[in-house]
């Protein structure tokens, strides 16, 4: 794991900070491709320059959002807002977290995919990528 991404998760109450580490280590074994990083203050995993997956505190727990998830039609993701395709969970225990769920939205993660790393560019719009 990251540096940063440990002293992000570390900075986490104890039960945040294993959710975290959890989380954390899921992704990183399934998109071992990914560069991760610290990105407006979060975790965050990119592939090809394009955000994938990442969590957050927040005051609902534990949020993982994927920034495509909106249409990995999973009903156990919730979707936020309509401009753009993200959806996402809240963990506020680690024994809600059920690790065949993450691993099928990982794998969805590498084929469904909205092009964020242009949307500046594109004045706001996103575009599918193939």
């Amino acid at each position: 794991m990251e540096e940063d991404i440990k002293s992000y998760n570390s900075q986490q109450n104890q039960v945040d900070k294993e959710i975290c580490d959890k989380i954390a280590a899921m992704i990183s074994a399934e998109l071992t491709e990914a560069e991760c990083k610290i990105w407006h203050k979060h975790p965050v995993w990119f592939l090809n320059g394009n955000p994938i997956v990442g969590y957050s505190k927040q005051k609902a727990g534990i949020r993982l959002m994927f920034w495509s998830g909106a249409d990995f039609d999973e009903a156990e993701l919730n979707v936020k807002g309509k401009k753009f395709k993200d959806a996402s969970i809240f963990y506020n225990s680690i024994s809600e977290i059920k690790a065949s769920d993450i691993q099928r939205w990982l794998k969805k993660s590498r084929i469904v995919q909205w092009d964020y790393k242009n949307i500046i560019k594109r004045k706001g719009r996103l575009e599918r990528l193939e």
